[in-house]
């Protein structure tokens, strides 16, 4: 071990609140205050029900992600597929005792809270993959048989998510592990083979999908052919974002929100509210704030010495950057709504918390970036 591994290990905590990257969490404070803003509008001017309730999740959660950025990065190495056991517990249980909320089985009632375990499954599942493919050796990663293991990993909690039925969060957990697959050096052919199974399967996903999931894919086709019914949450939506123009009709003063014609507009529409009340200049500030954080995400990923850490750093900010695209896109009517919550800015406690759990664990990345990761726990340190 050289001199600069010693120094790293050593790190006290005021040496490690220096490594810190402030300047990705002032960026996140600042999406999250478009989001208190956004809520506060919503409310009418109020600050309950939810503007309060985030403001504290938000304070909590940084608090959170800064003590899991002093937690050495190989404690999360060594106690990776832990959390994926849990992650998967979770989602079982929430099968037998979930609480049903609009038509799906999602949330764990925890009195307190409501958790809802998909969310914890999106990290855990990114952990899992980030060990897997670190303990491989380059030649395993282009070959067949090594790539069951970690085949095996995305389809179980997919599979789990799909039954409550969660379609969308099922697809960020395919697309999200297609990024580590990609990164961590898998053959382009694989995933052509992949593509091709998904493209031959589709006749039988149909049959499989809940009425609501068709009436959600041919509303997208079409929204015109139900504009009272399932077509009705976009039609709003896209009016709402034209009502917007360039600069917005004010704080507070977007009539398609206020006058309740705008669903949802705490969570999952909540960037049309903020489009129809800031205009294409409000919605272009936030998707930059966005790329910012995508950006630090990246260059702390690609910093970090250890297969582990690029991994696990590229596959969290690949999942808040699938976050993002995807409800911007939806509530565009560029894809079915799929009730994809938009990062930091959406009403939400689970995927809140579970999103700046993700962010301590890229800051432990950052903090820890030049120490070494053995390729199996209680094995030799390895980069």
């Amino acid at each position: 071990m050289s001199v600069r591994d010693v120094k790293r290990d050593c790190m006290t905590i005021p040496e490690k609140l220096g490594q810190v990257s402030w300047g990705l969490i002032l960026v996140l404070g600042l999406v999250a205050s478009v989001g208190f803003a956004m809520q506060y509008s919503a409310a009418n001017g109020n600050w309950q029900p939810w503007t309060l309730p985030q403001m504290a999740r938000f304070g909590v959660g940084i608090a959170a992600l800064i003590a899991i950025a002093m937690v050495d990065v190989r404690f999360w190495h060594r106690h990776a597929y832990l959390v994926y056991a849990v992650a998967i517990v979770l989602l079982v249980i929430v099968d037998f005792f979930g609480t049903v909320g609009m038509g799906a089985q999602r949330w764990l009632d925890l009195y307190v809270i409501q958790v809802q375990p998909s969310e914890v499954a999106k990290i855990a599942l990114i952990l899992a993959l980030a060990r897997h493919f670190h303990a491989l050796q380059a030649e395993d990663v282009v070959r067949f048989w090594p790539l069951l293991v970690p085949a095996g990993l995305v389809l179980l909690p997919a599979a789990l998510v799909m039954k409550q039925p969660d379609l969308g969060t099922a697809a960020m957990l395919l697309a999200s592990a297609g990024v580590i697959f990609f990164v961590a050096g898998v053959r382009l052919r694989w995933f052509a083979i992949a593509i091709v199974l998904v493209l031959a399967s589709l006749p039988l996903g149909w049959k499989m999908m809940h009425d609501y999931q068709h009436d959600r894919i041919l509303t997208y086709l079409d929204p015109e052919r139900d504009p009272l019914g399932t077509g009705y949450h976009i039609l709003q939506s896209k009016i709402a974002l034209g009502a917007g123009g360039l600069f917005g009709k004010g704080f507070m003063e977007g009539t398609q929100s206020h006058l309740s014609f705008l669903p949802e507009r705490q969570t999952d529409f909540i960037f049309t509210m903020l489009a129809e009340e800031f205009g294409l200049v409000g919605g272009v500030g936030l998707m930059l704030l966005y790329g910012l954080v995508v950006a630090f995400g990246y260059a702390i990923s690609l910093r970090s010495a250890s297969q582990f850490g690029r991994l696990l750093g590229l596959g969290l900010t690949s999942v808040f950057f699938l976050y993002v695209l995807i409800n911007i896109a939806m509530v565009t009517g560029l894809v079915p709504v799929v009730g994809v919550p938009l990062p930091l800015v959406s009403y939400g406690g689970t995927s809140m918390m579970t999103l700046l759990f993700g962010f301590g664990l890229m800051m432990s990345v950052h903090v820890h970036r030049d120490v070494p990761v053995p390729r199996r726990p209680g094995g030799h340190a390895t980069n």
